[in-house]
């Protein structure tokens, strides 16, 4: 099967419409960081309160997720993902009608904290569907999951160039808050529509005192480890999507007999030998050619640890560790925005690309001496994967 007759059959299987919903669905996440910060510095006319606002959300966001995850697993997906569009939708019109009232600080920030907790992860969880969904395909199955992971990495990649395009529009079009209303008006319609797909009926509901499997695992912290490392190139993160989300989508060429474990460790080869002439750059279109071509390895790194967490995790808890990968990609991004941006205050962009280059390398370390430890999950996994199917 080639990787065209792949997307091909995944389309085939799940329905144009569902792409289009799991796609529009994830935006509000993407945008509701940049609407806060534009919302709440611009009202408030304070940078610091409109940064501490976003970074609520998104902490919050990346704290709930692991918990929302395991209770869809629990439960099934459609209750947990539709009361989050609902309530996430409604946060954000609330954050709006609490600026333009002139509420205060603490309750904006409160606010914004209780928005992101609400919010849904609706890539993470479109991942957990595809096992399901290709279910009854045979010895395609695998390929078709590996492509359909290809393809979900291009889409968060996309996402997260689209969502801020579209803040920025909305901001520029209509108010800083237009952005924000988006948001909430995309939120309740295309979460609410993924919610409800007949998809979100194939993912098994698991009883974990049945299934005791465990997710944490010393193979999982490095995938956590990992999925966290690209985050701290917050400083970019916007730029990269454009050649992040092509590379995404080629990573389904790859040969089937290079596993994953390889394929993340040539990605962060890759990460650190394209990340160290942000070093060198002296303008801001030096900064982004490079930046642009330094995209490309970021989707197939983050392809290759969701697709190792997908193959290593217990059937059972396969949400909760999307959606815990998805916290770690989440706090990096925090975490290395604001450690960056403090360098770039206090000694320029030079000292800020610097924490991009050294955690790739710290990337490369920690997958390079974790291979044999990966493989041996990978082909235990492999092992037990007809018993698995047997449960569900």
């Amino acid at each position: 099967m080639t990787p065209l007759s792949s997307y091909r059959r995944l389309i085939d299987l799940a329905g144009p419409t569902y792409v289009l919903v799991a796609f529009l669905g994830r935006l509000p996440l993407a945008m509701s960081q940049l609407g806060t910060l534009l919302l709440v510095s611009t009202a408030s006319g304070s940078y610091g309160l409109g940064g501490l606002s976003a970074g609520a959300l998104a902490v919050a966001n990346a704290l709930g997720a692991p918990a929302a995850g395991s209770l869809a697993d629990r439960i099934g997906q459609r209750p947990v993902v539709l009361v989050q569009s609902l309530l996430g939708a409604a946060g954000l019109v609330l954050l709006v009608a609490a600026v333009g009232a002139d509420t205060g600080d603490a309750a904006v920030v409160a606010i914004a904290a209780a928005t992101g907790l609400a919010m849904p992860q609706v890539g993470p969880l479109a991942r957990v569907r595809w096992r399901p969904m290709t279910e009854g395909t045979g010895p395609q199955q695998r390929r078709l999951v590996d492509a359909a992971f290809s393809y979900e990495g291009a889409a968060d990649e996309a996402s997260f160039a689209l969502g801020p395009a579209l803040i920025g529009l909305a901001a520029v079009l209509v108010s800083p808050s237009g952005g924000l209303v988006l948001a909430a008006a995309l939120l309740a319609v295309f979460g609410s529509a993924f919610a409800l797909d007949g998809s979100a009926r194939l993912v098994p509901r698991h009883d974990h005192a049945a299934h005791p499997g465990r997710l944490v695992s010393p193979v999982f912290v490095v995938l956590a480890a990992e999925a966290g490392q690209p985050g701290v190139a917050g400083l970019v993160h916007a730029t990269l999507g454009v050649g992040s989300a092509v590379a995404g989508i080629a990573t389904a060429y790859l040969p089937e007999r290079i596993g994953h474990e390889r394929r993340a460790l040539v990605a962060a080869l890759a990460l650190a030998a394209l990340s160290w002439p942000l070093l060198l750059v002296e303008s801001l279109l030096g900064a982004t050619a490079v930046v642009l071509v330094l995209g490309c390895a970021v989707a197939p790194y983050m392809i290759a640890v969701f697709s190792l967490a997908e193959r290593v995790v217990p059937l059972p808890r396969v949400g909760a560790a999307m959606t815990t990968l998805a916290s770690a990609t989440g706090i990096g991004y925090a975490l290395g925005s604001s450690v960056a941006g403090r360098l770039a205050d206090t000694h320029g962009s030079t000292a800020a690309f610097a924490v991009t280059v050294t955690t790739t390398l710290l990337a490369t370390v920690l997958m390079a001496t974790q291979q044999r430890r990966l493989r041996t999950a990978v082909s235990d996994s492999q092992e037990q994967e007809p018993l698995a199917c047997d449960r569900v």
